[in-house]
């Protein structure tokens, strides 16, 4: 079984837990203001365990079914180690690395609760664009290249963080979108010319 599949099996089971149980999601979602004046340092990654509702839960696993195999299989022929480790580490460390510009943002603010594995979720669907940048996505069925999505969809996000009209956490979108591209190419830098060289040759 890929491990992409147990991850989604792992937070399925304790996102449906926390849909019965309100007490797991205050104790566990993201509050910067806990972690940084009460020291509650779990919540940095336990809160992308928990999802606010079903359709939550569904979309980021859903993307995360889609893109997670194929994204362990490219860090399989070219990152060192165990691929399966690595996307391990990449994985949950795209949850704390997602959420560090918002614990900056909302260290001071008691009222701030974030829950999802959404800046996770980026960080895998970025990392296939870096390896496959005209790999065709569907946005509610349009064909849209992965290269092209992926500008749009950073570019929704800082705007929509800004305006900060809503209850999504845009900011962890975007920075866990950033990391995903970054991360393959910190453990194998060829992999910035191969990105490039793939618009050579569709050029």
């Amino acid at each position: 079984m890929d491990i992409s599949i147990i991850i989604i099996i792992i937070i399925g089971l304790i996102s449906i837990a926390g849909f019965s149980q309100p007490e797991l999601l205050y104790k566990y979602q993201f509050n910067a203001w806990q972690i940084k004046n009460r020291k509650e340092y779990v919540r940095w990654i336990s809160h992308g365990f928990f999802h606010g509702s079903w359709m939550h839960l569904l979309i980021n696993m859903f993307v995360l079914w889609s893109f997670g195999g194929p994204v362990r299989q490219y860090f399989l022929v070219s990152l060192p180690g165990n691929s399966s480790i690595v996307f391990i580490f990449f994985f949950f460390s795209a949850i704390v690395i997602s959420s560090i510009y918002s614990y900056l943002k909302e260290k001071n603010n008691y009222n701030y609760n974030a829950i999802g594995a959404s800046g996770a979720v980026s960080a895998v669907v970025f990392a296939s664009i870096l390896y496959d940048p005209f790999r065709i996505i569907y946005l509610y069925f349009i064909p849209i290249p992965g290269i092209v999505l992926g500008i749009g969809y950073l570019i929704y996000s800082r705007i929509m963080s800004k305006k900060n009209v809503d209850n999504i956490g845009h900011d962890a979108h975007f920075w866990g979108a950033v990391y995903g591209f970054i991360f393959p190419i910190i453990l194998n830098p060829s992999l910035l010319i191969r990105f490039f060289n793939e618009f050579r040759v569709f050029l």
